[in-house]
């Protein structure tokens, strides 16, 4: 479900705001929120091991590789 008045796509702009004022470089910040949303969905899968092979193929194709 879609928080309201948020647009599908964008990158939350206040997570991104806290990252970089801890120092966290733009890329890496922008990384570690789709990578935490990847994660959140993939909640659902029962298995720990699948889980972990989908959230590592998610890492491999985010900008700068592997998380």
């Amino acid at each position: 479900m879609q928080p309201t008045g948020r647009r599908w796509g964008a990158l939350d702009e206040e997570q991104l705001f806290y990252l970089r004022s801890r120092g966290i470089e733009q890329q890496a910040a922008q990384q570690m929120i789709l990578y935490a949303f990847a994660a959140e969905l993939t909640e659902a899968i029962r298995s720990d091991a699948l889980r972990e092979q989908v959230l590592a193929r998610i890492g491999q194709r985010l900008p700068g590789g592997t998380v």
